[in-house]
């Protein structure tokens, strides 16, 4: 009888028959890869094209029922698990290696219910997905930049976007969730269910349980003015200084993003990217600090649907190139000095995820969570993200330049960090997931002690039970 090698938890190696694994399979509805498999190599591929890593086990799970089955299958065995939703990790936590992949990519179901504006989504779906069925109703809710991001890490983990300065973040916009805890029990935590549970997964859902289904209020959005402008690096000062001031004190229906990166025509440039979710008529007026610098190499800002407004960093941001960053938190630009992008395909975003509200003030979505304590801490900063591709220099000086340039801004960075961008899987330590959850840390530990006291759930940015 042959056998097959699978980690366990504490890293060991466990030995299984094949005939234990095939009574998995059996059961599933969804395949069971095997490294022989036709479909694993494809399956084990992640956004990330540094992520090289090789699961004993995938299984491609067709509903709850398969990630049930799984889950318990693991915690009989022991064995070393990770979760896969849209696979859009930048350090790839959601494969592992020489354990049991379970992956959620298929799960692509969607209901949308424009009289009640809410939609029911399974974890597969990604952003781009989410948004055309919506959108075919004229509603939207926040969920991030990047069309191929998948919908799951985002909003367990917070989630910003084009629409969280007026509507707030994904986790914000979540009313309910469908999730298998550790003990394999299907669970569903609401506001008026679970509610511990609930107020968890909005920031630290990876540590919780495995989300099968998310349900989101919507929002009524139409065609967005938005898009981005490229100076010439030489303008580059004044360009960042504007953003800053900008992001600063604009309405809520603005959200911005900028980039040190690299023009099309491979010279280095200051890109401002905006998208304005109000009445049209006013857009213009309130956009056009933005276009004062300078004359810009390219302004691409115009009425679209939200849809083509999603998809403005695709081309920044495409699957299979080897990505690494390090990310840190500034709340102002101002003092931070001269920052260069490194070449081709290197570029460091200067972020403010939901602009200032002045103090007491209720205005704005983006701090309702604030207000509320939910795990998701940040919600006025802005995010700097050395980062880059090595396409062009060896992985090893690419990554030497992400982290000299982290390290430089260091003395203007706050101690906190936005979960998600907890990537860099080598240096990220506990104290990071500290910081990234701040005075919600410790009643997360509890709430891991009681839904996941093994910490079953650890391939991920891991709150550790004590």
């Amino acid at each position: 009888m042959s056998e097959r090698r699978i980690l366990t938890t504490a890293g060991t190696e466990r030995v299984l028959d094949d005939s234990v694994i095939d009574n998995l399979a059996v059961g599933l509805r969804g395949e069971l890869l095997r490294p022989s498999d036709r479909g694993y190599e494809g399956a084990r591929v992640v956004w990330n094209g540094m992520v090289d890593k090789r699961p004993a086990l995938i299984a491609r799970c067709a509903g709850t029922a398969d990630v049930v089955d799984c889950v318990r299958f693991a915690r009989e065995h022991d064995l070393l698990a990770s979760v896969r939703g849209g696979g859009h990790n930048y350090a790839g936590k959601s494969v592992c290696d020489g354990g049991l992949m379970i992956d959620l990519s298929p799960l692509k179901g969607i209901y949308v219910d424009p009289a009640r504006r809410t939609a029911r989504a399974q974890a597969g779906l990604r952003l781009g997905e989410f948004d055309r069925e919506t959108q075919a109703f004229g509603l939207a809710t926040t969920l991030g930049i990047n069309t191929d991001t998948g919908i799951a890490g985002l909003t367990l983990g917070g989630g910003y976007g084009w629409l969280n300065g007026k509507h707030g973040l994904a986790c914000d916009n979540l009313l309910s969730v469908e999730m298998v805890t550790a003990d394999g029990r299907v669970v569903t935590a609401s506001a008026e269910e679970n509610e511990d549970l609930y107020w968890g997964v909005r920031g630290a859902g990876a540590n919780l349980g495995i989300v099968t289904s998310f349900e989101y209020r919507l929002h009524p959005v139409g065609l967005v003015l938005g898009g981005m402008l490229l100076y010439p690096i030489g303008k580059g000062r004044e360009a960042l200084q504007l953003f800053d001031e900008f992001s600063a004190t604009c309405p809520d229906e603005v959200s911005t993003n900028g980039l040190l990166m690299t023009a099309p025509n491979g010279e280095p440039a200051v890109g401002i990217a905006v998208c304005y979710c109000g009445p049209l008529d006013q857009g213009e007026k309130v956009l056009k600090p933005v276009r004062t610098v300078a004359t810009p190499l390219a302004d691409l800002i115009a009425p679209q649907p939200y849809v083509q407004m999603q998809t403005v960093f695709d081309e920044v941001w495409p699957p299979g190139r080897r990505y690494y960053q390090k990310s840190s938190v500034v709340r102002r630009l101002a003092g931070t000095g001269d920052r260069d992008a490194h070449g081709p395909g290197s570029f460091h975003a200067d972020r403010p995820v939901g602009h200032r509200v002045p103090a007491g003030s209720r205005r704005g979505e983006s701090r309702r969570g604030e207000r509320d304590g939910i795990p998701a801490p940040l919600r006025s900063f802005q995010r700097v993200r050395p980062s880059g591709d090595g396409r062009r220099r060896g992985v090893r000086e690419d990554r030497s330049l992400g982290r000299d340039a982290w390290e430089a801004l260091q003395p203007f960075a706050e101690r906190a960090v936005y979960v998600n961008a907890l990537e860099d899987a080598i240096e990220e330590g506990e104290h990071r997931v500290r910081e990234a959850y701040g005075p919600n840390y410790e009643r997360l530990v509890a709430l891991k002690e009681k839904y996941d006291p093994t910490n079953f759930f650890r391939v991920n940015q891991n709150v550790k039970p004590t």
